[in-house]
């Protein structure tokens, strides 16, 4: 019987998944908003897996993300690593002699800078919400124009004014106000799409040498505004993949597949009830904050515990 492997990438915003083959290519693949319930979310993109691909020989899980160790232990999954190993892996896979790597997601960016195939610096923004998707997508309602919509229109811009890349709340009051000076639409979107550049370049690229190939993934990525402002601020050719919003899904996937780790997947979980339950453990000095999961009131795991003392709860 054939293998198959399942990364799932759970942010604040969204939730991604995929199922590749043992050549790596992906045979099911969705994305879909988190809404603030990672369980509820996972749970419908399983159903969408499963609806695409049936009921295969999924034998190993991988998750990755925000949400990594509360859905890995539901998902009894095989591996579960943090976002820069798992964008990183799922990028090379594509693109193999990347040097950069620029994500910007609905709520945080990072950068990965790659040289050989190892990762040899990143950094991560998860402060300021200027330059993130939300961020954006704020905007575009404030305009009346759909998120999908702004890049097409910013190239409509022949005079786009400089809005300010500090923070989020001086970029949202120079928007209004250079509306009130009388500029267009278009040219205030393409002053939005230059100032995400800025400010991430001003931050998270800050003091970091970026090299080609530059591969820029993320939901932000298919912003084609971004993606061009991008191109002109740092006079090079930047790569966005069609899948590029599920490479830390993808990357997870073949994680999970390299370790050779496999635990049989059951996508039948629609239907379990799953709960989450945190205390503080004061049996030692660490007083850890332990996470407590159960399936249909069955304790399964838990985790957060920094020693073994921290496990043992009924």
């Amino acid at each position: 019987m054939n293998k198959y492997y399942m990364g799932i990438d759970i942010g604040s915003i969204s939730t991604k998944g995929v199922i590749i083959d043992c050549d790596g290519n992906i045979i099911a693949k969705d994305y879909l908003w988190t809404e603030g319930n990672p369980i509820n979310a996972v749970k419908k993109l399983v159903q969408s897996l499963y609806s695409s691909v049936g009921n295969i020989n999924v034998v190993s899980v991988g998750t990755t993300g925000s949400a990594r160790y509360l859905i890995g232990k539901i998902l009894n999954a095989s591996v579960i690593k943090n976002e820069i190993t798992a964008h990183a892996i799922g990028t090379m896979s594509r693109v193999k002699d990347v040097k950069t790597i620029i994500e910007i997601g609905g709520q945080d960016s990072k950068i990965i800078l790659i040289d050989n195939g190892v990762v040899v610096d990143y950094a991560m923004n998860t402060i300021c919400a200027a330059g993130t998707g939300a961020f954006l997508s704020s905007q575009a309602k404030r305009l009346g124009v759909n998120i999908e919509e702004f890049g097409s229109i910013a190239k409509k811009s022949t005079n786009s004014p400089k809005l300010s890349a500090r923070c989020s709340v001086f970029a949202e009051s120079d928007l209004v106000h250079k509306l009130q000076m009388g500029y267009k639409k278009e040219d205030v979107i393409k002053g939005l799409c230059d100032s995400v550049v800025l400010n991430y370049l001003n931050n998270v690229g800050k003091g970091k040498k970026i090299k080609a190939p530059i591969v820029f993934q993320g939901g932000v990525s298919k912003n084609i505004g971004v993606k061009e402002s991008f191109e002109k601020e740092l006079n090079s050719e930047v790569i966005v993949l069609e899948d590029s919003h599920l490479m830390g899904a993808l990357g997870i996937a073949l994680i999970a597949k390299m370790s050779k780790i496999e635990k049989k997947f059951d996508f039948n979980i629609k239907d379990f009830n799953f709960i989450t339950k945190g205390h503080e453990c004061s049996k030692c000095a660490n007083n850890c904050e332990v996470v407590q999961i159960f399936k249909d009131r069955e304790l399964i795991d838990t985790y957060g515990n920094k020693c073994e003392r921290g496990k043992i709860v009924s």
